[in-house]
């Protein structure tokens, strides 16, 4: 399919999608969202997921100047956009079954911070910034970050970043934990493939485990992760790429998965 505000491609059994609006920052439409929500959808194979901004920056938040947001109820034109283009496609982030990295360069501001931090690695670089001036503006974080950030980097921090709408410099963002690494800006497209090649060559469906009984380990009780727990690894232990992990363990061997 041919999108307008994005950008697919393969690179080996990594699929690479890059917000493609850098004119405006990749400020993002409901309509981005919705072309990364179809992308997600039909991945053609690959076995992770890399996701990026063209030009200067990751994305810079909604556009809010497209009038999509406006109108005669601008409230109920934003909960309409959140809820029926937005939200959903965060959400099919959280379910995908494959591993998912992200590049930061430049700001990852508003919804744009929120796909960043919906990924499992998020690589940025020394350029990189992340922001959530809501209230600068008199609204709240949306795109999951009320829920996102305090789980990452604790109560106290997510409330300053959303209480004072401070930029978080790359640095600051890796001291927090909020993000996996920093990279120097020309080194950032090359680390983040380097990492998203690395997880494609993983056991997929072992790793797509992983990510759901980590998501939903935050919302349930001890006794219920560790059922959850056993539920997934008899179904990582039915796996081809299990089988292979075992020979490879007793033959002293480096594994070959082949995401089955």
């Amino acid at each position: 399919m041919t999108y307008q505000h994005i950008l697919a491609e393969s690179q080996g059994d990594v699929r690479v999608l890059t917000l493609n609006r850098p004119d405006r920052l990749n400020a993002a439409p409901p309509a981005l969202f919705d072309e990364l929500r179809d992308a997600l959808g039909d991945l053609g194979g690959a076995r992770a997921v890399l996701i990026t901004g063209a030009g200067r920056a990751f994305c810079s938040g909604a556009d809010v100047a497209g009038g999509a947001l406006g109108g005669d109820d601008p409230g109920e034109a934003t909960h309409a956009a959140l809820t029926d283009h937005y939200n959903p496609t965060i959400a099919a982030l959280f379910d995908l079954a494959v591993p998912v990295v992200s590049a930061v360069r430049g700001p990852a501001a508003g919804i744009g911070c929120s796909l960043a931090l919906a990924a499992d690695f998020c690589v940025a670089s020394e350029t990189g910034y992340f922001l959530q001036a809501f209230v600068n503006i008199g609204l709240i974080p949306d795109g999951g970050a009320t829920w996102m950030l305090p789980r990452l980097i604790g109560r106290a921090r997510a409330t300053e970043m959303m209480l004072l709408g401070e930029r978080v410099p790359a640095a600051k963002a890796l001291d927090w934990g909020m993000i996996h690494k920093v990279v120097a800006d020309d080194a950032l497209d090359a680390e983040a493939l380097a990492l998203a090649t690395r997880l494609a060559a993983g056991p997929t469906r072992a790793l797509g485990l992983m990510r759901r009984a980590l998501g939903r380990a935050l919302e349930s009780d001890y006794a219920s992760a560790l059922a959850a727990e056993a539920t997934a690894q008899r179904e990582a232990r039915g796996s081809a790429d299990s089988h292979e992990g075992g020979i490879a363990f007793l033959a002293k061997r480096k594994p070959v998965f082949t995401g089955r």
